[in-house]
Protein backbone atom coordinates (compact mmCIF):
# COMPACT_ATOMS: atom_id res chain seq x y z
CA UNK A 1 0.00 0.00 0.00
CA UNK A 2 1.03 3.82 -1.30
CA UNK A 3 2.86 5.69 1.94
CA UNK A 4 3.05 9.23 1.03
CA UNK A 5 5.39 11.44 2.99
CA UNK A 6 4.81 14.35 4.46
CA UNK A 7 6.37 17.94 3.77
CA UNK A 8 3.95 20.88 4.89
CA UNK A 9 1.76 20.95 6.60
CA UNK A 10 -1.47 24.23 7.17
CA UNK A 11 -2.71 23.72 10.72
CA UNK A 12 -6.09 26.31 11.63
CA UNK A 13 -7.33 24.93 15.30
CA UNK A 14 -10.35 26.28 17.72
CA UNK A 15 -9.37 23.43 20.16
CA UNK A 16 -5.83 24.09 20.99
CA UNK A 17 -5.58 20.68 23.12
CA UNK A 18 -2.38 19.27 22.42
CA UNK A 19 -1.32 21.32 19.56
CA UNK A 20 2.14 22.58 20.53
CA UNK A 21 3.29 18.88 21.10
CA UNK A 22 2.03 18.17 17.94
CA UNK A 23 3.45 20.90 16.01
CA UNK A 24 7.16 20.53 17.53
CA UNK A 25 6.69 16.90 16.66
CA UNK A 26 5.56 17.32 13.26
CA UNK A 27 8.69 19.93 13.03
CA UNK A 28 11.36 17.89 14.28
CA UNK A 29 10.43 15.40 11.06
CA UNK A 30 10.86 17.95 8.93
CA UNK A 31 7.21 19.02 8.06
CA UNK A 32 6.97 22.09 7.15
CA UNK A 33 4.70 24.43 9.12
CA UNK A 34 2.03 26.76 7.51
CA UNK A 35 -0.70 28.34 9.69
CA UNK A 36 -2.99 32.11 10.52
CA UNK A 37 -4.59 33.58 13.33
CA UNK A 38 -4.24 32.20 16.68
CA UNK A 39 -3.19 29.15 15.85
CA UNK A 40 -0.40 30.76 14.14
CA UNK A 41 0.44 32.28 17.53
CA UNK A 42 0.42 29.24 19.90
CA UNK A 43 3.01 27.84 17.58
CA UNK A 44 5.03 30.97 17.53
CA UNK A 45 5.18 31.55 21.09
CA UNK A 46 6.37 28.00 21.52
CA UNK A 47 9.03 28.92 19.34
CA UNK A 48 8.43 26.34 16.99
CA UNK A 49 9.12 28.09 13.18
CA UNK A 50 5.76 28.53 11.05
CA UNK A 51 4.96 30.21 8.15
CA UNK A 52 1.48 32.61 7.70
CA UNK A 53 -0.45 31.41 5.19
CA UNK A 54 -0.46 35.18 3.41
CA UNK A 55 3.33 34.41 2.73
CA UNK A 56 1.60 31.53 0.25
CA UNK A 57 -1.70 33.54 -0.80
CA UNK A 58 0.01 37.16 -1.15
CA UNK A 59 -2.65 38.72 0.57
CA UNK A 60 -3.25 39.34 4.85
CA UNK A 61 -6.11 38.17 6.41
CA UNK A 62 -9.41 40.91 5.91
CA UNK A 63 -12.49 41.83 7.25
CA UNK A 64 -12.31 40.15 10.32
CA UNK A 65 -10.76 36.99 9.45
CA UNK A 66 -13.52 36.41 7.28
CA UNK A 67 -11.41 36.10 4.35
CA UNK A 68 -7.99 34.14 4.50
CA UNK A 69 -7.88 30.72 3.01
CA UNK A 70 -10.29 31.23 0.40
CA UNK A 71 -7.19 31.08 -2.54
CA UNK A 72 -5.85 29.43 -5.00
CA UNK A 73 -2.56 28.96 -3.18
CA UNK A 74 -4.52 27.17 -0.58
CA UNK A 75 -6.49 24.97 -2.51
CA UNK A 76 -4.91 24.44 -5.04
CA UNK A 77 -2.07 23.12 -2.66
CA UNK A 78 -5.08 20.75 -1.36
CA UNK A 79 -6.83 19.79 -4.19
CA UNK A 80 -3.87 18.72 -6.48
CA UNK A 81 -2.87 15.72 -7.62
CA UNK A 82 0.71 15.50 -7.63
CA UNK A 83 0.92 12.20 -9.97
CA UNK A 84 -1.10 14.04 -12.76
CA UNK A 85 1.23 16.28 -15.18
CA UNK A 86 -1.37 18.84 -16.02
CA UNK A 87 -2.33 19.66 -12.10
CA UNK A 88 2.05 19.46 -11.96
CA UNK A 89 2.45 22.21 -14.47
CA UNK A 90 -0.04 24.56 -13.09
CA UNK A 91 0.85 24.01 -9.37
CA UNK A 92 4.93 25.47 -11.14
CA UNK A 93 3.18 27.59 -13.58
CA UNK A 94 1.46 29.24 -10.14
CA UNK A 95 3.78 29.08 -8.01
CA UNK A 96 1.67 26.68 -5.45
CA UNK A 97 3.50 24.15 -3.29
CA UNK A 98 0.97 20.80 -2.14
CA UNK A 99 -0.24 20.84 1.07
CA UNK A 100 0.47 16.77 2.62
CA UNK A 101 -1.32 17.11 5.62
CA UNK A 102 -4.15 19.44 6.57
CA UNK A 103 -5.03 19.90 10.20
CA UNK A 104 -8.99 21.91 10.89
CA UNK A 105 -11.23 22.30 13.61
CA UNK A 106 -13.82 24.82 12.94
CA UNK A 107 -14.80 27.33 14.61
CA UNK A 108 -17.38 26.31 18.16
CA UNK A 109 -20.34 27.21 16.69
CA UNK A 110 -22.17 24.18 18.37
CA UNK A 111 -20.74 25.51 21.85
CA UNK A 112 -21.55 29.08 21.49
CA UNK A 113 -25.12 27.79 20.34
CA UNK A 114 -25.23 25.93 23.79
CA UNK A 115 -23.80 29.17 25.69
CA UNK A 116 -27.28 31.03 24.71
CA UNK A 117 -25.44 33.14 22.40
CA UNK A 118 -27.27 36.13 20.56
CA UNK A 119 -28.09 35.34 16.53
CA UNK A 120 -25.10 37.32 15.43
CA UNK A 121 -22.43 35.97 17.70
CA UNK A 122 -23.77 32.49 16.19
CA UNK A 123 -23.75 33.79 12.86
CA UNK A 124 -19.90 34.83 13.37
CA UNK A 125 -19.22 31.76 14.88
CA UNK A 126 -19.89 29.74 11.56
CA UNK A 127 -16.72 28.59 9.91
CA UNK A 128 -16.57 29.73 6.20
CA UNK A 129 -12.95 28.50 5.32
CA UNK A 130 -12.48 25.42 7.42
CA UNK A 131 -15.25 23.37 5.74
CA UNK A 132 -14.23 24.45 2.65
CA UNK A 133 -10.69 23.18 3.31
CA UNK A 134 -11.83 19.76 4.77
CA UNK A 135 -13.49 19.15 1.69
CA UNK A 136 -11.21 19.81 -0.52
CA UNK A 137 -8.35 17.50 0.92
CA UNK A 138 -10.65 14.89 1.80
CA UNK A 139 -11.48 14.41 -1.83
CA UNK A 140 -7.79 14.64 -2.68
CA UNK A 141 -7.45 12.10 -0.03
CA UNK A 142 -4.21 10.15 -1.61
CA UNK A 143 -2.26 13.36 -1.61
CA UNK A 144 -3.72 15.05 1.23
CA UNK A 145 -4.14 14.08 4.68
CA UNK A 146 -6.83 15.77 6.87
CA UNK A 147 -7.23 15.49 10.64
CA UNK A 148 -10.21 17.34 12.48
CA UNK A 149 -9.79 15.89 16.02
CA UNK A 150 -7.23 15.97 18.24
CA UNK A 151 -7.65 12.35 18.99
CA UNK A 152 -6.31 11.96 15.36
CA UNK A 153 -2.97 13.65 16.16
CA UNK A 154 -1.65 10.04 17.65
CA UNK A 155 -2.76 8.19 14.38
CA UNK A 156 -0.54 11.22 12.45
CA UNK A 157 2.64 10.95 14.54
CA UNK A 158 2.72 6.97 14.53
CA UNK A 159 3.19 7.10 11.11
CA UNK A 160 6.17 9.65 10.63
CA UNK A 161 8.91 7.11 11.42
CA UNK A 162 7.36 5.21 8.29
CA UNK A 163 7.67 8.24 6.27
CA UNK A 164 3.85 9.06 6.14
CA UNK A 165 0.58 7.53 5.93
CA UNK A 166 -0.96 4.49 4.60
CA UNK A 167 -3.82 4.56 2.08
CA UNK A 168 -6.11 2.95 4.56
CA UNK A 169 -5.67 5.46 7.16
CA UNK A 170 -6.09 8.34 5.10
CA UNK A 171 -9.58 6.84 3.48
CA UNK A 172 -10.22 6.45 7.45
CA UNK A 173 -9.14 10.27 7.93
CA UNK A 174 -10.90 11.50 4.58
CA UNK A 175 -14.43 9.71 5.77
CA UNK A 176 -14.17 11.25 9.21
CA UNK A 177 -13.79 14.45 8.34
CA UNK A 178 -16.94 14.83 5.68
CA UNK A 179 -18.98 13.30 8.89
CA UNK A 180 -17.47 16.30 10.95
CA UNK A 181 -18.63 18.35 8.20
CA UNK A 182 -22.06 16.86 7.87
CA UNK A 183 -22.58 17.24 11.35
CA UNK A 184 -21.17 20.78 11.65
CA UNK A 185 -24.10 21.53 8.53
CA UNK A 186 -26.34 19.94 10.14
CA UNK A 187 -25.96 22.07 13.56
CA UNK A 188 -26.08 25.17 11.41
CA UNK A 189 -29.14 24.56 9.28
CA UNK A 190 -31.26 23.05 12.13
CA UNK A 191 -30.47 26.15 14.35
CA UNK A 192 -31.25 28.29 11.52
CA UNK A 193 -34.83 26.55 10.52
CA UNK A 194 -35.41 26.88 14.75
CA UNK A 195 -34.53 30.60 14.70
CA UNK A 196 -36.65 30.91 11.52
CA UNK A 197 -39.70 29.04 13.64
CA UNK A 198 -40.02 26.45 10.62
CA UNK A 199 -41.55 23.66 11.94
CA UNK A 200 -41.40 21.49 8.53
CA UNK A 201 -38.35 22.65 6.52
CA UNK A 202 -37.95 22.18 2.82
CA UNK A 203 -34.79 19.77 4.07
CA UNK A 204 -33.41 18.39 6.98
CA UNK A 205 -30.51 17.37 8.40
CA UNK A 206 -29.52 15.81 11.73
CA UNK A 207 -26.26 14.27 12.94
CA UNK A 208 -24.61 12.69 16.16
CA UNK A 209 -21.37 11.78 17.63
CA UNK A 210 -20.44 8.35 18.42
CA UNK A 211 -20.62 7.67 22.29
CA UNK A 212 -20.53 3.95 22.43
CA UNK A 213 -20.36 0.97 19.99
CA UNK A 214 -22.87 -1.55 21.47
CA UNK A 215 -22.49 -5.38 21.81
CA UNK A 216 -25.13 -5.52 19.78
CA UNK A 217 -29.12 -3.91 19.26
CA UNK A 218 -32.12 -5.26 19.97
CA UNK A 219 -31.40 -8.60 18.97
CA UNK A 220 -28.05 -10.45 19.33
CA UNK A 221 -27.99 -10.54 15.33
CA UNK A 222 -28.69 -6.82 14.97
CA UNK A 223 -25.40 -4.25 15.21
CA UNK A 224 -25.41 -1.07 17.33
CA UNK A 225 -24.39 1.95 18.12
CA UNK A 226 -25.19 5.26 20.33
CA UNK A 227 -24.67 8.12 19.18
CA UNK A 228 -25.25 11.64 20.82
CA UNK A 229 -26.58 14.88 19.25
CA UNK A 230 -25.43 17.39 21.81
CA UNK A 231 -27.30 20.93 22.43
CA UNK A 232 -30.31 21.46 20.08
CA UNK A 233 -30.66 24.66 18.28
CA UNK A 234 -31.99 26.76 21.38
CA UNK A 235 -28.87 25.28 22.61
CA UNK A 236 -29.90 23.10 25.39
CA UNK A 237 -28.58 20.27 26.26
CA UNK A 238 -31.38 17.79 27.79
CA UNK A 239 -29.98 15.74 30.80
CA UNK A 240 -30.91 12.01 30.39
CA UNK A 241 -29.30 8.90 29.88
CA UNK A 242 -26.83 10.67 26.59
CA UNK A 243 -25.41 13.08 29.34
CA UNK A 244 -25.25 10.27 32.16
CA UNK A 245 -22.04 9.32 34.38
CA UNK A 246 -22.07 5.62 34.50
CA UNK A 247 -20.81 5.01 38.18
CA UNK A 248 -20.55 1.14 38.41
CA UNK A 249 -22.02 -2.09 36.29
CA UNK A 250 -21.65 -3.66 33.15
CA UNK A 251 -21.97 -2.14 29.56
CA UNK A 252 -25.35 -0.55 28.78
CA UNK A 253 -26.91 -2.56 26.02
CA UNK A 254 -29.06 -1.38 23.15
CA UNK A 255 -32.38 -2.49 25.16
CA UNK A 256 -30.88 -0.83 28.32
CA UNK A 257 -30.24 2.61 26.82
CA UNK A 258 -34.20 2.48 25.13
CA UNK A 259 -35.73 1.95 28.17
CA UNK A 260 -33.54 3.71 30.54
CA UNK A 261 -34.26 6.98 28.58
CA UNK A 262 -37.83 5.59 29.08
CA UNK A 263 -38.20 5.60 32.32
CA UNK A 264 -36.29 9.14 32.88
CA UNK A 265 -38.41 10.85 30.87
CA UNK A 266 -41.51 9.62 32.74
CA UNK A 267 -40.06 10.15 36.06
CA UNK A 268 -39.53 13.70 35.15
CA UNK A 269 -43.35 14.04 34.75
CA UNK A 270 -43.68 14.77 38.87
CA UNK A 271 -42.78 17.15 41.10
CA UNK A 272 -43.32 14.88 44.03
CA UNK A 273 -40.52 12.42 44.85
CA UNK A 274 -41.36 9.66 42.47
CA UNK A 275 -40.25 6.58 41.23
CA UNK A 276 -40.42 4.63 37.94
CA UNK A 277 -40.02 1.10 37.00
CA UNK A 278 -39.92 0.33 33.33
CA UNK A 279 -39.63 -3.03 31.21
CA UNK A 280 -39.26 -3.23 27.69
CA UNK A 281 -40.01 0.26 27.54
CA UNK A 282 -43.11 0.48 29.30
CA UNK A 283 -43.54 1.64 32.62
CA UNK A 284 -44.68 -1.08 34.71
CA UNK A 285 -44.89 0.71 38.11
CA UNK A 286 -45.05 4.40 38.87
CA UNK A 287 -45.55 6.49 42.27
CA UNK A 288 -44.96 9.09 44.16
CA UNK A 289 -44.33 9.49 48.09
CA UNK A 290 -43.18 10.98 50.95
CA UNK A 291 -39.59 9.50 50.69
CA UNK A 292 -38.34 7.37 47.75
CA UNK A 293 -38.84 4.80 49.31
CA UNK A 294 -41.74 4.93 49.97
CA UNK A 295 -42.48 5.38 46.46
CA UNK A 296 -40.73 2.54 45.11
CA UNK A 297 -42.30 0.22 47.49
CA UNK A 298 -45.77 1.49 46.10
CA UNK A 299 -44.79 1.54 42.33
CA UNK A 300 -43.02 -1.58 42.64
CA UNK A 301 -46.26 -3.02 44.51
CA UNK A 302 -48.30 -2.20 40.68
CA UNK A 303 -46.35 -5.75 39.31
CA UNK A 304 -43.45 -6.99 41.20
CA UNK A 305 -43.04 -9.74 38.38
CA UNK A 306 -42.39 -7.15 35.66
CA UNK A 307 -40.13 -5.19 37.90
CA UNK A 308 -37.59 -8.12 37.81
CA UNK A 309 -35.11 -7.13 35.96
CA UNK A 310 -36.36 -3.68 34.92
CA UNK A 311 -35.31 -0.51 35.02
CA UNK A 312 -35.64 1.77 37.86
CA UNK A 313 -35.56 5.72 37.75
CA UNK A 314 -35.95 8.71 40.29
CA UNK A 315 -36.63 12.29 40.12
CA UNK A 316 -34.50 12.67 43.64
CA UNK A 317 -30.93 11.91 44.45
CA UNK A 318 -31.14 8.42 45.24
CA UNK A 319 -30.35 7.75 48.99
CA UNK A 320 -28.67 4.48 50.76
CA UNK A 321 -32.28 3.14 52.20
CA UNK A 322 -34.07 3.17 48.82
CA UNK A 323 -30.83 2.10 47.29
CA UNK A 324 -31.11 -1.07 49.82
CA UNK A 325 -34.98 -1.85 48.79
CA UNK A 326 -34.21 -1.63 44.94
CA UNK A 327 -31.16 -4.33 45.82
CA UNK A 328 -33.50 -6.76 47.14
CA UNK A 329 -34.46 -7.71 43.64
CA UNK A 330 -32.32 -8.07 40.40
CA UNK A 331 -32.95 -4.09 38.26
CA UNK A 332 -30.65 -4.15 35.66
CA UNK A 333 -30.70 -0.07 35.64
CA UNK A 334 -30.64 2.80 38.23
CA UNK A 335 -30.54 6.28 36.99
CA UNK A 336 -31.24 9.45 39.32
CA UNK A 337 -29.69 13.23 39.31
CA UNK A 338 -27.39 12.13 42.00
CA UNK A 339 -26.81 9.23 44.61
CA UNK A 340 -25.44 9.48 47.67
CA UNK A 341 -22.39 7.34 49.48
CA UNK A 342 -24.85 5.64 51.20
CA UNK A 343 -26.75 4.49 48.33
CA UNK A 344 -23.43 4.35 46.05
CA UNK A 345 -22.01 1.55 49.11
CA UNK A 346 -24.95 -0.39 48.97
CA UNK A 347 -25.14 -1.01 44.85
CA UNK A 348 -21.26 -1.81 45.12
CA UNK A 349 -22.09 -4.88 46.10
CA UNK A 350 -24.37 -5.07 42.39
CA UNK A 351 -21.50 -5.82 40.35
CA UNK A 352 -23.29 -5.95 37.41
CA UNK A 353 -26.39 -3.34 38.29
CA UNK A 354 -25.42 -0.14 36.36
CA UNK A 355 -25.91 2.79 38.09
CA UNK A 356 -25.92 6.37 36.33
CA UNK A 357 -25.93 9.66 38.11
CA UNK A 358 -27.34 12.66 35.75
CA UNK A 359 -27.28 15.55 37.30
CA UNK A 360 -30.64 17.13 36.37
CA UNK A 361 -34.06 16.35 35.43
CA UNK A 362 -35.55 16.78 31.55
CA UNK A 363 -37.70 19.54 31.52
CA UNK A 364 -41.27 17.73 29.90
CA UNK A 365 -42.33 20.72 28.41
CA UNK A 366 -39.27 21.51 26.49
CA UNK A 367 -39.77 21.84 22.79
CA UNK A 368 -37.94 19.44 20.61
CA UNK A 369 -38.53 17.51 17.38
CA UNK A 370 -38.06 13.83 17.25
CA UNK A 371 -37.65 11.51 14.06
CA UNK A 372 -38.79 7.99 13.41
CA UNK A 373 -37.95 6.16 10.40
CA UNK A 374 -39.42 4.42 7.89
CA UNK A 375 -38.54 2.43 4.76
CA UNK A 376 -37.27 5.33 2.19
CA UNK A 377 -37.09 8.36 5.02
CA UNK A 378 -38.37 9.29 8.04
CA UNK A 379 -40.94 10.93 9.88
CA UNK A 380 -40.40 14.12 12.23
CA UNK A 381 -42.37 15.42 15.28
CA UNK A 382 -42.48 17.63 18.54
CA UNK A 383 -41.99 15.27 21.26
CA UNK A 384 -45.11 14.83 23.43
CA UNK A 385 -44.70 18.32 25.88
CA UNK A 386 -48.29 18.60 25.88
CA UNK A 387 -49.80 18.94 29.62
CA UNK A 388 -52.96 19.88 31.02
CA UNK A 389 -54.13 20.86 34.68
CA UNK A 390 -57.23 20.61 36.53
CA UNK A 391 -58.86 23.80 34.77
CA UNK A 392 -58.46 22.63 31.46
CA UNK A 393 -60.37 19.54 32.25
CA UNK A 394 -64.37 19.20 31.03
CA UNK A 395 -66.77 16.96 33.62
CA UNK A 396 -68.83 15.20 30.82
CA UNK A 397 -71.01 13.03 33.52
CA UNK A 398 -73.51 13.95 35.58
CA UNK A 399 -71.11 13.10 38.94
CA UNK A 400 -68.23 15.51 39.36
CA UNK A 401 -64.86 13.66 40.80
CA UNK A 402 -64.04 13.95 43.80
CA UNK A 403 -60.90 15.90 45.12
CA UNK A 404 -58.86 12.48 45.88
CA UNK A 405 -60.09 11.23 42.65
CA UNK A 406 -59.40 14.55 40.90
CA UNK A 407 -55.88 14.61 42.33
CA UNK A 408 -55.52 10.76 41.08
CA UNK A 409 -56.84 11.16 37.42
CA UNK A 410 -54.27 13.98 37.20
CA UNK A 411 -51.31 11.34 38.27
CA UNK A 412 -52.51 8.88 35.85
CA UNK A 413 -52.96 10.81 32.82
CA UNK A 414 -49.15 11.69 33.22
CA UNK A 415 -48.47 8.24 33.28
CA UNK A 416 -50.46 7.18 30.34
CA UNK A 417 -48.44 9.52 28.17
CA UNK A 418 -45.43 7.63 28.41
CA UNK A 419 -47.21 4.27 28.08
CA UNK A 420 -47.51 2.66 24.46
CA UNK A 421 -50.58 2.80 23.13
CA UNK A 422 -53.56 2.18 23.25
CA UNK A 423 -52.43 2.32 26.93
CA UNK A 424 -54.80 1.82 30.05
CA UNK A 425 -53.61 2.85 33.59
CA UNK A 426 -55.29 2.63 36.77
CA UNK A 427 -54.28 4.27 39.93
CA UNK A 428 -54.83 4.69 43.78
CA UNK A 429 -53.48 7.43 45.99
CA UNK A 430 -50.50 8.52 43.48
CA UNK A 431 -49.57 5.05 42.40
CA UNK A 432 -49.90 3.13 39.78
CA UNK A 433 -52.29 -0.29 40.54
CA UNK A 434 -52.70 -1.45 36.72
CA UNK A 435 -51.15 -0.84 33.33
CA UNK A 436 -52.14 -2.25 30.10
CA UNK A 437 -50.34 -1.66 27.32
CA UNK A 438 -49.46 -1.44 23.46
CA UNK A 439 -52.96 -3.71 22.88
CA UNK A 440 -54.78 -3.16 19.44
CA UNK A 441 -57.79 -3.05 21.29
CA UNK A 442 -58.14 -0.64 24.06
CA UNK A 443 -60.77 -2.91 26.15
CA UNK A 444 -58.28 -5.10 25.55
CA UNK A 445 -55.65 -2.54 27.40
CA UNK A 446 -58.74 -2.75 30.00
CA UNK A 447 -58.55 -6.19 31.02
CA UNK A 448 -55.11 -6.87 31.19
CA UNK A 449 -54.97 -4.02 33.76
CA UNK A 450 -57.13 -5.22 35.67
CA UNK A 451 -56.34 -8.75 35.17
CA UNK A 452 -52.84 -8.06 36.37
CA UNK A 453 -53.94 -5.83 39.48
CA UNK A 454 -55.87 -8.94 40.79
CA UNK A 455 -52.67 -11.62 40.01
CA UNK A 456 -50.74 -8.77 42.07
CA UNK A 457 -53.19 -9.04 44.80
CA UNK A 458 -53.40 -12.46 45.17
CA UNK A 459 -49.43 -12.57 45.24
CA UNK A 460 -49.76 -9.95 48.17
CA UNK A 461 -52.64 -11.82 49.94
CA UNK A 462 -54.81 -9.08 49.88
CA UNK A 463 -58.98 -9.50 49.75
CA UNK A 464 -59.41 -7.39 46.52
CA UNK A 465 -57.24 -6.14 43.72
CA UNK A 466 -56.10 -2.41 43.81
CA UNK A 467 -58.16 -1.15 41.36
CA UNK A 468 -61.12 -0.86 44.12
CA UNK A 469 -61.41 2.39 44.61
CA UNK A 470 -59.30 3.43 41.51
CA UNK A 471 -58.89 5.63 38.39
CA UNK A 472 -58.67 5.52 35.14
CA UNK A 473 -56.79 7.04 31.98
CA UNK A 474 -57.00 5.96 28.72
CA UNK A 475 -54.52 8.08 26.32
CA UNK A 476 -57.02 7.81 23.86
CA UNK A 477 -61.11 8.00 23.41
CA UNK A 478 -62.68 5.29 24.26
CA UNK A 479 -64.40 4.08 20.50
CA UNK A 480 -66.92 2.18 22.75
CA UNK A 481 -68.67 1.69 25.89
CA UNK A 482 -67.35 -1.78 26.59
CA UNK A 483 -63.99 -0.22 27.75
CA UNK A 484 -65.70 1.90 30.51
CA UNK A 485 -67.78 -1.05 31.61
CA UNK A 486 -64.63 -3.29 32.16
CA UNK A 487 -63.18 -0.27 33.92
CA UNK A 488 -66.28 -0.28 36.37
CA UNK A 489 -66.31 -3.96 36.95
CA UNK A 490 -62.43 -3.79 37.80
CA UNK A 491 -63.88 -1.35 40.86
CA UNK A 492 -63.07 1.98 38.93
CA UNK A 493 -64.96 5.09 40.54
CA UNK A 494 -63.73 7.44 37.64
CA UNK A 495 -62.12 8.23 34.27
CA UNK A 496 -59.88 10.52 32.08
CA UNK A 497 -60.00 10.21 28.62
CA UNK A 498 -59.44 13.18 25.48
CA UNK A 499 -62.72 12.32 24.35
CA UNK A 500 -63.99 13.47 20.62
CA UNK A 501 -65.28 9.87 19.23
CA UNK A 502 -68.47 9.56 17.70
CA UNK A 503 -70.18 7.99 20.42
CA UNK A 504 -68.74 9.63 22.83
CA UNK A 505 -72.64 10.28 24.22
CA UNK A 506 -73.02 6.74 24.22
CA UNK A 507 -69.82 6.31 26.52
CA UNK A 508 -70.88 9.31 29.05
CA UNK A 509 -74.28 7.05 29.04
CA UNK A 510 -72.65 4.67 30.55
CA UNK A 511 -70.74 6.07 33.08
CA UNK A 512 -73.68 7.71 34.14
CA UNK A 513 -75.33 4.67 34.47
CA UNK A 514 -72.88 2.62 36.61
CA UNK A 515 -72.22 5.66 38.55
CA UNK A 516 -68.85 6.72 37.40
CA UNK A 517 -66.87 10.62 37.16
CA UNK A 518 -65.44 11.54 34.19
CA UNK A 519 -63.74 13.91 32.32
CA UNK A 520 -62.40 14.75 29.17
CA UNK A 521 -58.88 16.23 28.45
CA UNK A 522 -59.49 17.40 24.78
CA UNK A 523 -55.66 15.94 24.57
CA UNK A 524 -54.95 12.77 22.96
CA UNK A 525 -51.27 11.10 23.87
CA UNK A 526 -50.79 8.23 21.73
CA UNK A 527 -47.38 6.58 21.95
CA UNK A 528 -46.17 4.13 19.41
Amino acid sequence: MTVRPLKRARLSVSDKSGLIEFARALHDAKVELVSTGGTSRAISEAEIPVKDVSELTGFPEMMDGRVKTLHPAVHGGLLALRDNPEHAAAMTAHGIGGIDLLVVNLYPFESTVASGADFDTCIENIDIGGPAMIRAGAKNWQHCAVVTEPEDYATVLAALPDGGLDDSARKTLAAKAYARTARYDAAISGWYAQALGETAPRSTAFAGTLRQTLRYGENPHQSAAFYVTGADSNGHIRPGVATATQLQGKELSYNNINDTDAAYEAVAEFDDPAIVIVKHANPCGVATGASLRDAYERAYNCDRVSAFGGIVACNRPLDGETAAKIAEIFTEVVIAPDADAAAREVFAAKKNLRLLTVGGLPDPTTPARTPKFVSGGFLLQDRDGGRISAADLTVATTRQPTEDELRDLMFAWRVAKHVKSNAIVYARDSATVGIGAGQMSRVDSTRIAARKAEDMAEAMGLAEPLTRGSVVASDAFFPFADGVVTAAEAGATALIQPGGSMRDDDVIAAANDLGLAMVFTGMRHFRH
